[in-house]
Parts: structure tokens; C-alpha cells; sequence
């Protein structure tokens, strides 16, 4: 479904992303571990083409210089060259790191922004899934995004890019700073996600050990490169990860 092969990144001269590769077949879960600065949002910028919208305005501001090669494939189709709006409209959709959402618009509004791909009939069955998947989130309709939690604005985040009809939804750190009791909620969201509406998942996560139990493969990015992959049994076997990722 999603393949990307030797992506590297350089921002001015500092190498983000070095020769990195990896694969994501549909209707599967995978997931992508490393520390701060491993480079998991910047891969996350590439397949979803905000890398290009980062360059452009860098370059506009005359600020570093950012260089970005290699191959981004998604069936078949070289999508290396298509903008952000152009991946999108083919279901590629990233719910980034910190949220991000809009914190004067209400949670409703936040909803239908995110809703500008979909037809009214989506629109409304989506928003019916979201509140069933997210019930914390209906009492809240009508309140700004700002004054919300932040395991509401996660939620919120999730649901909005849930409303533009992802066929890949990429999940950019969804479990940072939030109580384990929370995150226990989100994973268990996101399986279910997956599960009733058919979504492939690629997720990004520092710490490993939420989210291992629900992916099908995982791989290690460390220092910008990919230097660990396998199955979630696989990864949670391995000494080294268990003691990185893990804290065993």
C-alpha cells in the first residue's frame, strides 16, 4: 500500500533522516519507535508531504536550508513531488504531535474543519462514530478547543483527522504527556479504530511499551536511522529494545 525507500533529510547541514526505508501494507498497524530527535515527526512531515510546505516557507523567510531525497510510493503512485492537500485528498492524513488543534474554535467546529474532504453523508456518520468512539467529547460540542484536557484535545485531534476519510492515519506521538490511564483508553481507541473502520495505522511513539501490544510491526529509528524492525513479538523479545523502549 505505502512504501518509502531511502528517505534522508538534511536540515542546513544536520542529517534528520539518513537513508531510511520502510513499508506499510494495508489494513495493518505499525509502529515506529525512538527517542527525541530520532527523526519519527520529520518521517511523519515527509510521507505526508509537510516537509515540502516547511521547505518552501524556510526558503521564502530565508531561513535553513532543508534538502529532502529519496522515494515516497503509495500504490504504485510516485507521491514524492504531491503537496500536503494532494496526499490527503488520496487518504493520507497525519494527526501531528501535540495536537494542534484550533483552541478558539469549539470542539464541534474543530470537527467539521477537519471534515472539508467529506461528503455531508460522511460528515455525519463519521461525527456519529467519533462522539461513539470519543463519549467524553459530546458534552463538550460547544466549548473552545483551548479549554479542554489534554486527553480531550487528543481525542478532539484524532477525530478531526478521523472526519477527512484517512485510508492511512498517522498518529505523531498520540500518547505524550497524558496519565497511563488515559493512554491505556487511547490504545484501546485506536484498535478499535482500526478494527471497525478498516484503517491502516502508523504510529509514533518515544516509549514503546503502550503501544506494542496492538501493532503487527515496529521499527527502531535511532539517531535519523532505521536501525531495528520485526513483528511486535519480535521487538518485545529483544533485549536492547526492552531495556530502551520498554524500562525492563
Amino acid at each position: 500500500m505505502f512504501e518509502a525507500r531511502g528517505l534522508m533529510v538534511f536540515y542546513e547541514n544536520m542529517l534528520a533522516l539518513n537513508n531510511v526505508s520502510l513499508r506499510v501494507d494495508e489494513g495493518r498497524i505499525i509502529g515506529l519507535f525512538g527517542a527525541n530527535s530520532a527523526g519519527k515527526s520529520t518521517l511523519m512531515y515527509v510521507i505526508s508531504g509537510i516537509i515540502l510546505d516547511i521547505k518552501r516557507k524556510e526558503e521564502m523567510a530565508g531561513g535553513e536550508r532543508i534538502t529532502v531525497l529519496g522515494q515516497v510510493q503509495y500504490r504504485g503512485q510516485d507521491i514524492m513531488s504531491l503537496k500536503p492537500s494532494q496526499r490527503a485528498r488520496l487518504g493520507i492524513i497525519l494527526c501531528p504531535e501535540r495536537r494542534r488543534i484550533f483552541p478558539e474554535s469549539t470542539v464541534l467546529e474543530n470537527l467539521m474543519i477537519g471534515g472539508y474532504l467529506a461528503s455531508n453523508r460522511q460528515k455525519k456518520e463519521t461525527l456519529d462514530y467519533i462522539f461513539q468512539t470519543f463519549p467524553a467529547l459530546v458534552p463538550l460540542k460547544n466549548r473552545a478547543g483551548g479549554f479542554l484536557s489534554g486527553g480531550e484535545q487528543q481525542m478532539l485531534a484524532i477525530g478531526r483527522a478521523l472526519m477527512a476519510q484517512p485510508k492511512i492515519l498517522m498518529l505523531d506521538e498520540p500518547l505524550m504527556g497524558l496519565s497511563p490511564l488515559v493512554q491505556a483508553m487511547l490504545v484501546r481507541a485506536i484498535r478499535e479504530i482500526h478494527k471497525q473502520r478498516g484503517i491502516t495505522i502508523l504510529v509514533t511513539e518515544q516509549y514503546a511499551r503502550p503501544i506494542i501490544p496492538i501493532i503487527d510491526y515496529g521499527y527502531i529509528l535511532e539517531n535519523g536511522a532505521a536501525v531495528l524492525e520485526g513483528n511486535r513479538q519480535e521487538l518485545f523479545d529483544n533485549p536492547d529494545v526492552r531495556s530502551a523502549y520498554f524500562g525492563m
